[in-house]
């Protein structure tokens, strides 16, 4: 049976979420790193979801990755004790705090959010992440490739959602659903879906709704994005850019961060990072990594990996396999509060091209 809560309203000085509109009963236990329990009881305006720490939890940072498709990853993250340090994505991220108290600099503002409320992060927006309190925090996560939610626009500029803290009575199921169940391969079919339901979302969500704003010559970019990810170690000169698009550089550099949220050049880093993690994951010594990864060397990987995801190297990399070392019940719950949300890198490489709409 589904349980319904229209939104968490406020937290009690015990660290309860106090939540409105329950429908039915069920209990969920998380217990990684968190035990847990939740009971909605029905027709209780103010059943309560008390969220307590592991005794003895060690500080740090457990990843997960579930099954994904391309340009669709789906994580599961508990962070305890240290922060992620700023960092940029250049994809979409629309996530839901499972446990806990997410805090995070985002756009000048510290922002928080509740257990069963999502956040919403722009491409190339920078942003850090912390526990608000000493217990942790955990959450599950879409990153979603601009490129795939241009597609379901149709050519028209990517949305911006001005205020990234969304209440989960404003989610739906379209999306909450595909968080439940991290672990499950996305099929082609599926992964459409994925993207439509997350494009929908961004464009009820956006604060860009300016009439008469002209549509992307997308066959263009797209090239440019093909040449890019074509040889991810290789770079291209913005005379190439010019020839492949038919554009000049201006109209490049405006039109592709316009379609796909980022910069060539820093659309090109993120790949390398990608197949740097793909390395890391397979247990690459880091410094075969960088050179395979077309980095300049093992310092340089560090640098831009860091500015892209908050963690060194070597602390993800630990993250990722201290998480694949817990037996599975060691894992969090298939996502209480997902459930309960349904309403049933600067000093990147040399920048080739121009950047007038660096922000």
């Amino acid at each position: 049976m589904a349980v319904t809560v229209a939104l968490p309203t406020t937290t009690t000085p015990d660290h309860h979420v106090v939540a409105v509109g329950v429908e039915e009963t069920r209990s969920v236990a998380l217990t990684w790193p968190w035990r847990a329990s939740l009971t909605c009881v029905h027709g209780d305006p103010r059943a309560r979801m008390p969220i307590t720490s592991l005794s003895g939890e060690r500080a740090g940072q457990r990843l997960r990755f579930g099954g994904g498709a391309v340009g669709i990853e789906r994580m599961e993250a508990a962070l305890a004790g240290e922060a992620f340090s700023p960092h940029r994505h250049d994809t979409y991220a629309i996530g839901v705090t499972v446990a806990g108290v997410q805090t995070f600099r985002y756009r000048g503002a510290l922002r928080h959010c509740l257990p069963g409320e999502w956040h919403v992060l722009h491409p190339d927006e920078l942003h850090d992440g912390a526990a608000g309190t000493d217990g942790g925090f955990g959450y599950r996560i879409i990153y979603l490739d601009p490129a795939l939610v241009q597609d379901a626009l149709g050519g028209r500029p990517l949305p911006f959602v001005a205020d990234p803290v969304i209440r989960p009575a404003e989610v739906g199921p379209a999306v909450a659903s595909w968080l439940r169940h991290i672990d499950e391969p996305l099929d082609e079919v599926e992964a459409v879906e994925v993207t439509a339901a997350v494009a929908d979302l961004l464009g009820r969500h956006s604060a860009d709704h300016r009439p008469g704003r002209a549509a992307l010559d997308l066959d263009a970019v797209r090239r440019v994005r093909a040449l890019l990810l074509d040889d991810v170690t290789s770079r291209h000169g913005v005379e190439e850019f010019e020839r492949v698009a038919g554009l000049d550089r201006w109209a490049v550099a405006r039109q592709f961060r316009a379609a796909f949220g980022t910069s060539p050049t820093r659309f090109r880093t993120m790949r390398q990072l990608d197949l740097a993690r793909k390395l890391m994951r397979a247990g690459r010594p880091l410094g075969e990594v960088a050179v395979a990864a077309g980095f300049a060397d093992q310092s340089h990987l560090t640098r831009m990996f860091k500015r892209a995801y908050g963690l060194t190297p070597a602390a993800w990399t630990a993250a990722v396999w201290s998480s694949a070392a817990r037996p599975g019940a060691d894992r969090p719950h298939d996502g209480g509060h997902v459930l309960r949300a349904v309403p049933e890198v600067d000093g990147l490489a040399e920048q080739r091209v121009a950047d007038v709409q660096q922000r």
